[in-house]
């Protein structure tokens, strides 16, 4: 895969099935001269999405497990991160500082760095009625995270449900 460092390096966190659709995300990153590396959640990379179409775009390798020590870092340090679309699950164990994905530990790190992150959330109605996750949203923007609006995914009255909004991080960058 192609190593460049002379554009400003945004990092793409995929969780949830709506990451499908990514591809959009990343071609408006690229078109503000961004380049791109996408780590996803295990599960995210296991079939939510289509990987090689994501490489192949990027021109990066998509990451979802820790590197073995003494191998090069596969990107370099970011100078953005986007969470979309962003779980319930990652959401609230990322609040609590829980490491035990490569996703979530980059998330983790990102804060200490203070490099800015953003997220979409992608969450249904019911699980974004829980308290924990209303704790955690209030930690992470205490801790300077952006929220774009909820996307619940839920079906609409016609059937169909309404787009994701993968520009929108770009916007609150």
């Amino acid at each position: 895969m192609i190593e460049q460092d002379s554009k400003p390096f945004l990092y793409v966190v995929c969780a949830a099935g709506i990451a499908a659709g990514v591809g959009q995300l990343i071609a408006a990153a690229q078109e503000l001269d961004w380049e791109v590396g996408v780590i996803a959640t295990p599960v995210a990379a296991s079939g939510f999405f289509d990987v090689p179409a994501v490489e192949a775009q990027t021109g990066r390798s998509v990451r979802s497990a820790w590197r073995v020590p003494g191998d090069p870092r596969p990107f370099p340090p970011p100078d953005a991160v986007v969470v979309a679309p962003a779980t319930f699950n990652t959401i609230n164990k990322w609040a609590a500082g829980t490491a035990d994905t490569l996703a979530l530990g980059t998330l983790c790190e990102a804060y200490g760095l203070g490099v800015p992150i953003v997220v979409l959330p992608c969450v249904a109605d019911a699980l974004a009625a829980h308290p924990a996750y209303q704790e955690s949203l209030v930690r992470l923007r205490g801790m300077g995270v952006r929220f774009g609006d909820p996307y619940s995914g839920e079906d609409q009255p016609d059937g169909g449900r309404p787009e994701f909004g993968w520009e929108r991080a770009l916007d609150l960058l």
